[in-house]
């Protein structure tokens, strides 16, 4: 049996056995929290934007990116600042910019368009790049493959090569009679994926392609709508371009102006009184971007995210517009489309 006082020695042996858990314990939860702490102690990360186009022309798809980063908490002034780059239609100016970019020490670039996505990989290998709208990113050499990016770059493949084709048959569908249509297309042509696959899809649907070299400038589009007329064509299409989109409202003016019926690559275009669209939903591409930036914050390596394709279209129909240059719509065609405006 213990004696009292052998009683009171183990107990407080215990005590300070106990004692000594208990530091020991709270040590090692400390230990365990203060790296995630560390990581970012008021910490506020620096985003890059970059964009050839203009700045009101991209407000839609901006805000939507900015909505979605928000919902998975990332603040701009809280806890993120974003730096906005655009070219504002000069291409002779998109080189400098990742470059001012990089100088600020960005923690990540957003790039929008192909030339956007070039000029960023030419700027940098060691910032990781987030694609929102680029089409065939391994053709264009910015990524090693789809499922292995490989380096700084990964984010959103838009399929704008392959699109366009369908375009092209949406518009033979909508206007049987149709044998000449104009593309608008705006220089550097170079190896435009766009043009290698709509003049084959152009012969196998027997049309005679007018490809159209158009300017950026307001005299080059009214110069480009001129040449359609004169070249005999029943219909337009544009490549899909940061040039074009930032200029949607004039060339849906001309389109109507020049009674042209047109199909374009973006809803927005429809959005301006444009006749029809098929293409990419780019804001989804905008909100999926949003959630390629929160994963790299967080501490995920470009290299092992891989680029995603799109996988939502939208095929709109304005009957408004058809009315106005008097075509009428096939039934058969009003009803695959997702949405028709009356």
């Amino acid at each position: 049996m213990r004696t009292a006082t052998n009683q009171r020695t183990y107990n407080s042996a215990l005590i300070t056995q106990h004692s000594v858990l208990a530091v020991a314990l709270c040590a090692m939860l400390f230990a365990l929290c203060v790296p995630a702490a560390a990581q970012q102690p008021g910490k506020i990360f620096r985003i890059g934007y970059l964009d050839g186009s203009t700045a009101s022309a991209s407000a839609v798809r901006v805000n939507t990116f900015r909505q979605e980063l928000s919902k998975l908490g990332w603040i701009e002034g809280k806890n993120i600042t974003i730096e906005y780059r655009f070219a504002e239609q000069k291409p002779e100016r998109l080189p400098e910019l990742p470059v001012d970019l990089v100088r600020l020490k960005v923690d990540l670039i957003v790039v929008s368009g192909v030339p956007s996505a070039l000029a960023a990989k030419k700027a940098t290998t060691t910032i990781p790049i987030v694609m929102t709208t680029v089409g065939n990113p391994v053709g264009l050499g910015l990524v090693a493959s789809l499922a292995r990016p490989g380096g700084n770059i990964t984010g959103l493949a838009s399929l704008s090569p392959e699109l366009i084709t369908k375009r092209l048959e949406v518009l033979k569908d909508a206007i049987p009679k149709l044998a000449r249509v104009g593309l608008l297309w705006t220089p550097p042509l170079g190896q435009d994926p766009q043009l290698n696959e709509i003049r084959p899809a152009a012969l196998a649907l027997k049309l005679k392609l007018e490809e159209i070299e158009t300017p950026r400038d307001a005299q080059g589009l009214e110069g480009a709508f001129q040449t359609a007329k004169q070249k005999q064509v029943g219909a337009i299409m544009t490549t899909a371009t940061r040039a074009f989109f930032a200029e949607r409202k004039r060339i849906v003016e001309l389109a109507a102006k020049y009674r042209l019926p047109a199909i374009y690559p973006e809803k927005e275009f429809v959005d301006e009184g444009g006749l029809m669209s098929y293409g990419t939903d780019y804001e989804d591409l905008y909100r999926r971007a949003a959630v390629y930036v929160n994963k790299i914050l967080k501490g995920a390596k470009p290299a092992d995210l891989p680029v995603q394709q799109a996988t939502k279209f939208e095929f709109i129909i304005n009957l408004k517009a058809a009315k106005q240059i008097g075509l009428i719509i096939p039934v058969r065609v009003l009803e695959r489309a997702n949405q028709v405006i009356k």
